[in-house]
């Protein structure tokens, strides 16, 4: 039985994945650990899988997540991507596990294509492009670039030969996730780059957009996104009938994207759903003031900023996203409801 360690589960990403994995045929032959830090949230885990035990704390409880990670085969990781302590508790456990048993765990990290993001504050687009397998210019990334600290200790550790390392990117995720977990409340069902600039409209009575909206993200789908997951699992550890073994380490790294959009687009079709709904008299977006971007993003400009890639080494694992820009922008609706229904603070959580 493979025994699987799973963070971030109540979360959106994390929620998905492992409501992608229970639809898998082999789902009962798994061990699943997850943390999670509600005893509420544990209990209802609990009562929906019979093979998944609930592991009661906090992902900053290094001890915990290293005990943790020392006794499994599998790290799935899709909480902070930017928590180096986390990141370095795990690593700890599985060298031990490597220590005392000689066996190479598996752990497969989530990152985002925020590695890749520049300054452009929504003021020009980018002819850059990024490729997932293309190792030698993912390593001319600088290690200042979000989410970089973590990605290089993760890719460090594989090089030191006590473990197997796996690093998903994903891009702007959109779309409202679906399942038991969501329904009954352990997971947050909706993304964050959308539903904040949305929040933010609202709040303002009409759709803004970072500088001129010029720039460009990749895009994709939470479901899409957790066939990834599923498609790099099997692929890594469950038998593959790909033709090579997956990258690792250095040549590991995975984008969840699809197609491209401008963050014009976005703001544009806000407007749209804002004049449907009685929200605002629609038209262009406007740029934010520097005021609405501390008020509303925490002073930064991120959402303006550029990340082109393409997922050339995440689709040869077999992974063939359908899902498209015009996809993305007709679930703005939906989202726009759904921010509406939960009624959440004009704040942005951290993008």
């Amino acid at each position: 039985m493979t025994k699987i360690l799973m963070t971030g589960v109540t979360g959106y990403i994390g929620g998905t994945i492992l409501t992608r994995f229970a639809q898998r045929s082999d789902f009962e032959t798994f061990d699943i650990r997850a943390i999670v830090r509600s005893s509420e949230k544990a209990e209802k885990l609990k009562s929906l899988f019979k093979n998944v035990t609930p592991i009661l704390g906090s992902h900053s409880d290094i001890p915990l997540i290293s005990q943790a990670a020392s006794e499994v085969d599998v790290v799935i990781a899709m909480a902070d991507c930017d928590d180096v302590d986390a990141a370095t508790g795990t690593l700890q456990g599985l060298r031990k596990r490597f220590e005392e048993t000689g066996k190479k765990s598996i752990f497969i990290n989530t990152s985002g294509t925020g590695v890749l993001s520049d300054n452009a504050a929504g003021m020009y687009p980018t002819d850059i492009i990024w490729d997932d397998a293309n190792p030698d210019q993912i390593a001319t990334l600088k290690p200042a670039q979000p989410h970089r600290p973590v990605d290089l200790k993760i890719v460090g550790a594989d090089a030191e030969g006590y473990v197997k390392t796996y690093i998903v990117l994903p891009a702007t995720i959109w779309g409202i996730s679906k399942g038991p977990l969501f329904t009954s409340g352990i997971s947050n069902k909706k993304s964050v780059q959308i539903p904040a600039l949305i929040r933010a409209s609202l709040d303002r009575g009409h759709a803004g957009m970072v500088g001129l909206g010029k720039n460009i993200w990749p895009n994709v789908e939470i479901h899409e996104l957790g066939d990834l997951y599923n498609h790099l699992f099997d692929a890594v550890v469950v038998s593959s009938s790909l033709p090579s073994t997956p990258g690792h380490g250095r040549e590991g790294y995975y984008f969840g994207a699809n197609e491209e959009h401008t963050l014009y687009q976005v703001g544009k079709s806000i407007s749209d759903v804002m004049l449907k709904m009685h929200k605002s008299n629609g038209g262009e977006p406007t740029t934010f003031t520097q005021e609405e971007i501390n008020k509303y993003f925490n002073g930064s400009s991120y959402l303006g900023s550029n990340s082109r890639c393409r997922p050339n080494r995440s689709k040869a694992l077999g992974w063939t996203p359908k899902k498209t820009t015009q996809d993305m922008l007709d679930s703005i609706y939906p989202e726009t409801e759904l921010v509406i229904e939960i009624g959440a603070p004009a704040v942005s959580e951290k993008l």
